[in-house]
């Protein structure tokens, strides 16, 4: 969802030859390259190159965010409904424990008439969730609140079956729904659903926002990232008229638009995507409203962003090796197939860069008895697509929503780069897990009700995931960039250090963060063991 990594030799490579001065014998050097450093330097080369593809297509999103400007949805739809229609709000859960009270409690203060609204709390809960959440609902249900409670004995379908089920009770002419640590605001329906007023339109998308942006490093990056999709990305495409996805949360759906496109599917990790693509398909019109906005929370800790990645990295690229043949087959205009291919496919990259990662060494050795200008020409374009409109897309992202505080964000590319180099390993596994058809769960992203830096106590819940190998992974490749930052001191190449710096932080946050967190969860665990026993004693 977040773009390609940052290739950040294609700096260091550069900076090294300038590092040896300008006045060696440039191109004497070139025709006495052996056929092993061809073999080395031509893949490397042609990688970068389909990485920079994606590089220039953020400065194509740039360009046509701002030339579709005035095209931009107004807060006032063109027409409205004389009578408001029925409306289901789905709240789809799974172990929400520390977010599910708060969520309840801020939907059923929603403005909307109680004769038109129907409140689905569609649980699939394994623990203690399911009890506490029954409770509630009843208790709210006494007091003259439409809320009904569904539990599901199995997970079959996951997020998409639980939507799906719902949808055989619902009684609205739309569905609005909201993940488990959203909190809509009391007038969301009334500034949304008169857009539906269009027949034509199938779904209204609104801008996610930020409980906990502050808590720390991770969620400032976290908030970045995302606001580049929802500033940029939904901007350009949906004024564009090319196709974007629904969010799968803080927006709402037609129900004939659901059944007209198939329903809900669950044969992708991202059932919000696939069900976008085959309703445009279809001939149905999404409407963006950024100003519009829902807060939500931030995952706070280093594995359990990973975690929401991988699980984003794959269902997109399941949703492109699903997709793409009817998209491409189909007689939309091809500025839209092509923006769509870009869309669905920009998680290639994470691969294409373990392999770039790989070839590193090597190529800074070869190129190390080279001189500047020989593949300058070659090195500057691909240094612009990649490094400068990665940083140029998500600084201007924030100019455009943080007009008085955006030059902040400045500050913290460095580490916005670092982590895009964290999610290499874990999302690479994504790919070829989709790719290759490899099965897995939908994996839940851990909540915690955080709001601004302030958290209830984190408890050890048994759904957490656990990292397994990966943080090993994470440490050997950072180890190898390590080596790598000590060649260039060797070899007196110190303008490189602080690109490659860039991969070890990386690598080295995401492993040791990982670990450290994991650790701090035992000793949590183990405390929490021991008071247990000392009460029983």
């Amino acid at each position: 969802m977040f773009g390609t990594p940052l290739p950040a030799l294609l700096v260091a490579s550069t900076l090294t030859k300038l590092s040896r001065g300008m006045f060696d014998d440039t191109f004497a050097g070139i025709h006495q390259l052996a056929w092993f450093d061809w073999a080395i330097l031509l893949p490397y080369f042609g990688i970068l190159c389909i990485l920079s593809m994606y590089g220039m297509h953020r400065f194509d999103t740039i360009h046509t965010y701002f030339k579709h400007r005035k095209k931009a949805t107004t807060a006032e739809p063109p027409q409205k409904f004389a009578e408001l229609p029925k409306v289901t709000i789905q709240l789809p859960l799974y172990n929400e424990r520390y977010v599910l009270e708060r969520l309840i409690d801020e939907v059923v203060k929603i403005e909307y008439p109680k004769e038109l609204l129907q409140i689905q709390v569609l649980d699939d809960s394994t623990d203690d969730t399911h009890s506490f959440a029954e409770a509630l609902c009843e208790r709210y249900r006494n007091i003259g609140h439409p809320i009904v409670y569904l539990h599901r004995t199995n997970r079959e379908g996951f997020k998409a079956g639980a939507l799906q089920e719902g949808l055989k009770s619902a009684t609205g002419e739309f569905v609005a729904v909201f993940d488990a640590d959203f909190i809509p605001p009391v007038d969301f329906l009334l500034r949304t659903i008169h857009h539906f007023a269009d027949p034509k339109v199938g779904v209204v998308q609104t801008r996610w926002s930020y409980l906990n942006k502050g808590f720390n490093f991770l969620t400032e990056v976290e908030a970045i990232l995302l606001d580049g999709h929802f500033i940029l990305e939904h901007g350009a495409r949906s004024r564009a008229g090319y196709f974007f996805n629904f969010n799968g949360t803080a927006g709402i759906l037609r129900r004939t638009m659901i059944d007209d496109a198939g329903g809900w599917q669950h044969d992708t990790l991202t059932e919000d995507s696939d069900l976008s693509y085959r309703a445009q398909l279809k001939g149905w019109r999404f409407v963006y409203l950024p100003f519009v906005d829902c807060p939500s929370e931030l995952p706070v800790e280093v594995h359990g962003f990973q975690v929401q990645q991988f699980r984003w990295a794959k269902g997109l690229t399941q949703c492109a090796k699903k997709l793409l043949p009817g998209i491409l087959r189909s007689n939309i205009p091809f500025r839209v197939k092509a923006e769509a291919f870009m869309h669905l496919t920009p998680n290639i990259s994470y691969p294409l860069m373990i392999v770039v990662s790989a070839l590193m060494l090597p190529v800074m050795i070869v190129r190390f008895y080279m001189g500047i200008w020989q593949m300058l020409l070659l090195d500057l374009p691909l240094i612009v697509a990649s490094f400068l409109s990665l940083s140029a897309f998500y600084v201007i992202s924030q100019r455009e929503l943080n007009p008085k505080t955006w030059k902040r964000s400045f500050f913290f590319m460095p580490m916005l780069m670092a982590v895009g180099v964290g999610l290499t390993i874990i999302n690479t596994r994504a790919v070829l897990e989709a790719l290759f058809g490899v099965q897995s769960g939908f994996v839940r992203t851990p909540k915690y009700a955080i709001e601004g830096t302030q958290q209830k106590r984190m408890a050890v819940k048994k759904y957490k995931s656990r990292s397994g190998w990966l943080p090993y992974f994470e440490l050997a490749f950072g180890t190898y960039f390590l080596y790598m930052c000590i060649f260039a001191i060797s070899t007196y190449n110190f303008l490189s250090l602080p690109f490659l710096s860039l991969f070890v932080g990386g690598y080295y946050w995401a492993g040791f963060g990982t670990l450290y967190q994991e650790h701090q969860d035992r000793m949590r665990h183990n405390r929490q063991q021991k008071l247990v026993f000392e009460t029983a004693q």
